[in-house]
């Protein structure tokens, strides 16, 4: 986004307009990411505090991203399974062509900016050669048991100027047959990294932090992890145990992980469970119509951010919603929203299964980046160790269809006005136009709550169309070009005063 072209627009309730930024608390600032509530609190408090919440750097680096690769991998591409049993013989996994060159290649080509390699599905078979497991590429004859994929990963990914994220699943099925997840061992202080027969590290840090027995398996796998691969910008956690009994579901020490994480990745998004980015709460990449970043949140297990809703409530974060989960919300916090879905039926790569087609595709942008999100695209390798043609073909044709979508901005360098809640765009001659982008500053929170677009046709102004929410990133797709000299972001409904980073103005290619 230029900031350069950023216009501050003040609330329709509001009397002055900002004529440069102000001085405000620092909107980085983590103690302004969450903000505690009381049963005491009436509708006009808690709006109050929901447009003081502010997103940390870390959130605003992220959400700056817009579009994000999954990349599942692991015994599963070998067994056609989804979800592995934990006992799969290691030397199952063989990807002969590995290639993370072309995988980073057609990732940046598809015009995606970081990319997460599940290091630990639920199965619990690791990517590397972990010390503290069998169940990793060293038991597998793949390269002679020498074989490291996050290596391979983290330095391609790098090397094409992507930026890095792990998925490490919580649930683990071969630490359960192993009598290590959920064996019911007490939190206790444990060393990280804990040494191990043969291990000729040195650390230069180490931690004493509460876990069970799994969790500080856990911990000895992250440590590994965000020391020995190069800078870390994305943690992934989930919630999903796979085939283990629902009674046996450990209770994960949270509070430990994030702090390791924090330590030794202090730029690292923790994602989605974690105090950083949340799970939109479906599998279709798209996001709500109006999407709030500002949502009621519960701690749950040992730290453990949580929704004070339910993950898939139609209504996040709006005035109802805030009030309604009052009597469940510790805090009003940051959580903006990522929309995961796979390029395929899969997760993990089946022959059978084509990719979505780019009108798919293109619905799921405008779905999640056009409504305040992320997307988090997967795209599988295949048994060869490489991103199927397809789907490579598939990627470049996404990201050329967006780039038509939206060409080039007809309002870059125009003449811009504003007048109270309200920014009029004059472009110089009439342009047709037919998609509109709009962004908040999210730096001094989100604060949109209603905004129309319109324009000065026949000598008035005509509403074109309408948003809710606005936050970092949301697209319009008017039903009909319209041709216009001069336009206008009115704000109907706002919690604070607004800043608008970017008003721009399209006409699609097809």
């Amino acid at each position: 986004m230029d900031l350069s072209r950023r216009v501050f627009v003040t609330s329709a309730a509001a009397v002055a307009v900002t004529a440069g930024l102000p001085v405000l608390p620092a909107a980085a600032d983590p103690d302004l990411s969450r903000i505690p509530v009381g049963p005491d609190d009436t509708e006009a408090d808690l709006v109050r505090k929901a447009s003081q919440v502010r997103p940390t750097a870390r959130q605003i680096a992220w959400q700056a991203l817009e579009r994000t690769a999954f990349l599942h991998f692991g015994v599963n591409t070998f067994t056609g399974l989804e979800w592995g049993t934990g006992d799969e013989d290691p030397d199952v996994f063989q990807p002969a062509g590995l290639d993370t060159d072309q995988w980073a290649r057609a990732l940046r080509d598809g015009g995606f900016r970081l990319a997460v390699l599940t290091v630990k599905h639920h199965d619990g078979f690791v990517l590397y050669p972990s010390r503290y497991t069998g169940h990793t590429v060293a038991g597998s004859s793949w390269r002679n048991g020498r074989g490291d994929v996050l290596r391979s990963f983290a330095d391609s990914m790098r090397r094409y100027g992507l930026k890095v994220g792990v998925y490490l699943s919580p649930a683990d099925e071969n630490q359960y047959l192993h009598g290590v997840y959920a064996n019911g061992s007490t939190r206790s202080p444990r060393t990280i990294p804990t040494p191990v027969d043969g291990d000729d590290r040195t650390p230069s840090r180490s931690f004493t932090l509460d876990a069970t027995d799994y969790g500080a398996h856990m911990l000895n796998t992250l440590y590994e992890v965000l020391t020995e691969y190069g800078p870390v910008d994305e943690v992934w956690f989930d919630g999903a145990q796979g085939h283990i009994p629902p009674d046996k579901v450990e209770n994960y020490d949270w509070d430990s992980w994030y702090t390791l994480v924090r330590s030794l990745a202090p730029d690292a998004s923790i994602a989605v469970t974690g105090p950083d980015v949340r799970w939109v709460g479906n599998e279709g990449g798209l996001a709500r119509e109006n999407e709030w970043s500002v949502i009621p949140v519960k701690e749950n297990q040992y730290g453990r951010t949580d929704w004070a809703l339910s993950y898939d409530t139609a209504d996040e974060g709006s005035r109802t919603a805030l009030v309604s989960a009052l009597p469940k919300t510790d805090y009003l916090q940051w959580w903006p929203a990522e929309c995961d879905v796979s390029i395929r039926d899969g997760w993990f790569y089946h022959p059978e299964q084509q990719p979505k087609s780019v009108e798919e595709l293109t619905e799921i942008y405008f779905g999640s980046v056009g409504r305040n999100a992320v997307l988090l695209l997967n795209v599988p390798p295949d048994t060869d160790g490489l991103l199927h043609t397809t789907d490579v073909v598939r990627l470049r044709e996404f990201r050329e269809r967006v780039d038509r979508e939206l060409p080039g901005d007809l309002a870059r360098g125009a003449r811009r006005s504003v007048t109270p809640g309200a920014v009029t765009v004059d472009l110089g001659r009439e342009r047709e136009v037919d998609r509109v982008r709009l962004a908040e500053d999210i730096r001094y929170g989100q604060q949109v709550e209603g905004l129309v677009i319109e324009a000065h046709v026949d000598g008035a102004w005509s509403r074109v169309v309408a948003a809710g929410t606005v936050g970092a990133s949301r697209i319009l797709r008017l039903p009909q070009p319209v041709r216009a000299r001069r336009w206008r972001a009115r704000v109907t409904g706002a919690r604070g005063q607004v800043r608008l980073a970017e008003f721009g103005l399209y006409r699609s290619r097809g």
